[in-house]
C-alpha cells in the first residue's frame, strides 16, 4: 500500500512506536517523529498522505504551531489531530487551522482507521482535481 503514506508526531515515545508499528502491519507506509520541529523538516523534504499530530507536545512547537506549518508548506496533506485533554477550544482552532479531524486519547485503532481512510480520500481527490485541471490546461493550447 505504498500509495498511501502517514506521518505520526507524538512526543509519548511508547504511543509513537505502538501506533507506528501497528499501521505498519497493514501496510500503511508509516512515520514516526517526536517533535513539531522534526515533522516540519521532514515534510519539507516528503510528502505525506495524512498527519496523525498530538495537540500536546512540550517544546519549542506545540501541536497547533506545527499544524500551521505543515499547511503553509504542504496545504493538501490532511492532518488529523490527537489530544489527551478534551479541549474543545484547542480543537476547533485546529479545525479553523485546516485540520480534517480530531480524535481524543487514547486512540482506539478501530477509531482511527475509518478517519485515516477517510482523510486519504480527500486528500486523493484534491489531487486528482489539480491533475485534471493541468491536464486541461495543457490540452487547451495543443
Amino acid at each position: 500500500m505504498d500509495f498511501f503514506s502517514v506521518l505520526v508526531v507524538d512526543d509519548e515515545k511508547d504511543f509513537l512506536e505502538t501506533l507506528v508499528n501497528r499501521l505498519k502491519k497493514r501496510k500503511i507506509v508509516t512515520h514516526g517523529l517526536e517533535s513539531g520541529e522534526e515533522a516540519v523538516k521532514m515534510i519539507k523534504e516528503k510528502d505525506f498522505d495524512v498527519v496523525i499530530l498530538d495537540i500536546k507536545m512540550p517544546g519549542g512547537m506545540d501541536g497547533i504551531e506545527t499544524l500551521r506549518e505543515l499547511k503553509k508548506l504542504k496545504p493538501l496533506t490532511e492532518v488529523i489531530l490527537l489530544t489527551g485533554h478534551a479541549s474543545v477550544e484547542t480543537s476547533i482552532e485546529g479545525m479553523k487551522l485546516g485540520a480534517f479531524d480530531y480524535i481524543l486519547k487514547p486512540v482506539k485503532l478501530e477509531d482511527l482507521l475509518p478517519k485515516l481512510v477517510q482523510a486519504f480520500e480527500k486528500k486523493d481527490a484534491q489531487d486528482q482535481k489539480i491533475r485534471s485541471a493541468k491536464v486541461k490546461e495543457a490540452l487547451r493550447y495543443w
